[in-house]
This record gives structure tokens, C-alpha cells and sequence, in this order.
């Protein structure tokens, strides 16, 4: 009998429209049972089973479907972490074009520091751009670079395009004549898993095509060690929203050193700690003039006996999608949480949404 395994993944925190809800919940569907029942025997090759189906998908922002650069090409971020020993095992690959599924590559920059290298050489957590690509040649499947644009993606690249020529000559009515969205930032929909294997340990990934006409070579939180995701022996949390002021915050690693430091007091609350850390968060990014933080997280927490396992899911934006499934109870189940009370430019308190289901 396989372990008993739990999976949440998300596909990402933005706004997402009611055109798009139908596609975007059946990818979720799709991918957390497969992550549940057939990614393996650990929660890492959990987690990347699940994202790899994700990235496939193309109604996602990531792999096949990932938002374009500003000059019309695809780079992918990635990372996948897991708990050993007294620190995180983690790998990552940051603005990489050409690779079908990033979440591979960094599973194999992770287990490539796993292997002792024969001159003592100090092996790399994070691989970019070319060297990424080159690193990927040989141990993941490689495509060419236009092979990741999708339909739908080529087509909000131009019509975001032509917005941006519009608004240099002070022509633009942002947002207009997009359903869902507000502004180019919340057209996102960053993908994450995370996952419990009984005995088989805790991990958590994040695959992100990043903003949507980013500047080239740009990388974001879902490369950055701590920022993008984080796994202990007890905790595993992804993280999607601005990936600027998310490595800024180190977010991902701060949640599970607020869930430790809660636990040593004898005090552990996801909600509460949730809470206070994306508070802090919203505060410091209004202090350097962020007027509205976007940001959202999945978490699962292990209490250590046989108490049923919960997905937290928080976030800032008018909307987060999420899907959940387990061997114990396989039917998956895809939800698109909407902020009752989104934010926007002018709310001066934290607007963060706060819920949990039982696995």
C-alpha cells in the first residue's frame, strides 16, 4: 500500500476572470490527483509531478502558456525545496527559454548538489538564462524557444503591447477591455504545489513565467531561495504575487520561521501566523510606496499525529485559485477564492483573506 499523501497546488494569485474559470479549474482537477496517487513515493517527486502537469496545461502562467517578455519570448523561473538535515534541499533555474518543463530542471539542479563533485567544488542552488539552458541539455526535454508561446498568450501580449505604445504617448485607459483585471499584474495565474508523503517528508514548488512584459533576464521569487517556496520537516508552504517585493521579504522562508517560532512557544496558529506575517508584509510594501501588495499563499502544516491535514490558503488579491486532493480521499477538488473585498489603490489597512479546508 503506497503511504498515505496529501497535494495542494494553486494556480497563482491575480484576478482571475469568469471566462477563464472553467479552464483554469479543470487544470487544477487534473493535476492534484495525478500528484496524489502517481508522483512517487516522496513529496518532492510529488510536488513536481504535479506542477509538470500544470506547466503542460497552457491556460497557466507557466512552461507552455507562461506570460511573454517584453520583447514576445518566453522565460521560465522555477524551484523545488524539501526538508533534510538542518536546511532546505533546494534547486532552482531563472529566466530560461527552451525548456519544456522548468520544475524538472530545477528538481535536477537539486539532485545535482546532492552528488559529491570529485575537486570539492561547491555545487550551484540556482542556474540562469543560458547556463540554465545548457545544464537542462542532456537530463530535461528541451524545445525551441517558441514552442512555449501559447495562443492565448501571444494574444495578451499584444493587446498589453499595444497598451504600452498607447500609454507612452498618454493614450491608455489601463484595464479597460480586460475581463477580471485591473492592470497588467494581475494577469498572472503563477503555479505552486505543496505536499505531505507519511513518511516521506514535506516539500513545495513554484513555476512561474513571471510579469507580463518583464524586461528580459528578469528573475523573480519563483527562482529565489526562501522567497518563492520553503519546506521543513513539519511545514510546506508556495508562494505567487509581485515577485519583486516577495524576495524583498524573503517570504516564503519567513512564514515557516514564524510557524517554528510560534510552535516553540507553544503557541502555533497557521491563521495567526499567516496573519502577522502577511500584514508585516503589506505594511513594509506600502512603506516603499506600493499602494496595493499582491501576494498569495498555499500551506499545509503537519501536526505530527493523526489529526486531518489542512490547506491554508491567504492572499491580498481579488482572487486565488486552488486544487487539493489525497490518497485517502482521491476526488479532486479545484476552487477559485474570491477577496470579498479586494483591494485597490487607496485602502490604507491589509486586505488579506484567510481560509482553510480540511484534506
Amino acid at each position: 500500500m503506497p503511504l498515505p499523501g496529501y497535494i495542494a497546488v494553486h494556480g497563482g494569485a491575480g484576478a482571475h476572470g469568469i471566462t477563464h474559470e472553467k479552464e483554469v479549474k479543470r487544470a487544477l482537477r487534473n493535476t492534484a490527483p495525478d500528484g496524489a496517487s502517481n508522483g512517487g513515493e516522496s513529496a518532492l517527486s510529488m510536488v513536481e509531478f504535479a506542477i509538470t502537469v500544470l506547466e503542460n496545461d497552457g491556460h497557466l502562467n507557466a512552461g507552455y502558456g507562461s506570460n511573454l517578455t517584453v520583447d514576445g519570448t518566453v522565460e521560465c523561473d522555477a524551484s523545488i525545496t524539501c526538508a533534510q538535515g538542518p536546511g532546505p534541499l533546494f534547486g532552482s533555474a531563472g529566466a530560461v527559454s527552451g525548456v519544456k518543463n522548468p520544475i524538472k530542471l530545477a528538481r535536477a539542479i537539486l539532485n545535482h548538489a546532492r552528488v559529491p563533485d570529485p575537486l570539492g567544488r561547491v555545487p550551484p542552488l540556482t542556474l540562469v538564462a543560458t547556463g540554465a539552458r545548457k545544464f537542462a541539455e542532456g537530463c530535461v526535454e528541451t524545445v525551441p524557444d517558441d514552442a512555449l508561446i501559447a495562443p492565448a498568450a501571444r494574444e495578451q501580449w499584444e493587446r498589453w503591447t499595444r497598451r504600452l505604445a498607447a500609454s507612452a504617448q498618454g493614450a491608455m485607459d489601463a484595464g479597460a477591455d480586460e475581463p477580471g483585471a485591473s492592470g497588467v499584474r494581475d494577469v498572472q495565474d503563477t503555479v505552486g504545489a505543496v505536499a505531505l508523503r507519511r513518511a516521506g517528508g514535506m516539500a513545495a514548488g513554484v513555476s512561474s513565467g513571471g510579469l507580463l512584459l518583464k524586461h528580459p533576464g528578469r528573475v523573480g521569487e519563483a527562482a529565489v531561495y526562501g522567497a518563492g517556496c520553503w519546506a521543513t520537516d513539519r511545514m510546506a508552504c508556495s508562494v505567487s504575487g509581485t515577485g519583486e517585493h516577495i524576495v524583498r521579504a524573503n517570504l516564503a522562508r519567513k512564514i515557516g520561521e514564524a510557524l517554528r517560532s510560534a510552535r516553540d512557544k507553544g503557541g502555533e496558529d497557521p491563521h495567526d501566523v499567516l496573519d502577522s506575517v502577511l500584514i508585516e508584509f503589506w505594511e513594509s510594501c506600502c512603506e516603499q510606496g506600493e499602494v496595493s501588495p499582491s501576494v498569495g499563499v498555499i500551506l499545509l502544516v503537519d501536526a505530527g499525529d493523526d489529526s486531518a491535514v489542512r490547506m491554508w490558503c491567504a492572499f491580498t488579491t481579488p482572487s486565488m485559485a486552488v486544487g487539493y486532493a489525497s490518497t485517502e480521499s482521491p476526488k479532486p477538488k479545484a476552487i477559485i477564492f474570491r477577496h470579498p473585498s479586494p483591494h485597490g489603490a487607496g485602502h490604507t489597512r491589509p486586505q488579506i483573506f484567510i481560509t482553510s479546508l480540511s484534506l
